[in-house]
């Protein structure tokens, strides 16, 4: 089973002087549903995209089964699929959009899909165009678990989405893992999601300041992971005034 990996990246943008990652190294292994959990500006979503490569590192390079992500070869691509905070879909119907991009994802179920859509009250007969964002997260959504890719990176996924959805959306996420899927949530309503994940990632100034299994901080049936994210702050800062 291949893992995703992040080897020695230097990253920065080209108008900004400062390095969002700087010799940055993290190993995602399968079977696993990742919270990838940060304040704002902490480099959350610039590691989602380097990650899909959809951004250039400066040096070292995100590879999935050993392979350079920035060069996606389509063996690649076709196992990873990423849904991004904000996004726009044409202006097509929904069944023109699947019959265009199924055929990269040769593990695409429309049966899947269907059922996907159903649970949300929709059907494939929508213009795209016309959908509020919370709709438009619905669809995305159902197409990003019907391809059944083995990366699968979320950026702020419940945004948009009423209770009844985040709860089908928990759903969907806890019954599509496999053993050799690799799952990436990250958001800041840990309420949303803190029950699906087995693996919590800490981002803080762009490092990970906490890499731990979701069991080790459960107390009483429940992660709480914003106390535990304010006991790392503070431990890294006691650290950091000691050297």
């Amino acid at each position: 089973m291949a893992n995703l990996e992040v080897k020695d990246l230097t990253f920065s943008y080209k108008k900004s002087r400062h390095t969002v990652f700087r010799d940055f190294n993290l190993t995602l292994q399968p079977g696993h549903i990742y919270g990838l959990l940060g304040a704002n500006g902490t480099g959350k979503s610039t590691l989602l995209y380097l990650m899909a490569g959809l951004l250039t590192p400066q040096k070292g390079l995100a590879a999935y089964d050993g392979a350079d992500i920035r060069l996606r070869k389509p063996s690649t691509m076709q196992d990873i699929f990423i849904v991004p905070d904000e996004f726009e879909l044409p202006n097509v119907s929904l069944s023109h959009y699947i019959r265009l991009n199924r055929k990269f994802y040769p593990r695409f179920s429309e049966a899947d899909m269907q059922t996907y859509l159903a649970v949300f009250g929709m059907t494939a007969d929508v213009q795209l165009g016309q959908l509020s964002l919370g709709q438009r997260k619905k669809i995305f959504m159902s197409f990003a678990m019907a391809t059944h890719t083995r990366v699968l990176l979320m950026d702020e996924p419940t945004n948009g989405l009423d209770i009844v959805s985040k709860g089908q959306f928990r759903q969907f996420i806890t019954q599509g893992r496999s053993a050799e899927s690799i799952f990436v949530v990250s958001t800041h309503q840990v309420k949303d999601i803190e029950t699906v994940l087995d693996h919590i990632l800490l981002l803080d100034e762009g490092r990970i300041i906490a890499d731990t299994d979701a069991e080790s901080i459960r107390h009483e049936g429940r992660i709480d992971l914003e106390q535990f994210y304010k006991d790392t702050l503070k431990r890294k800062e006691e650290e950091d005034e000691k050297t």
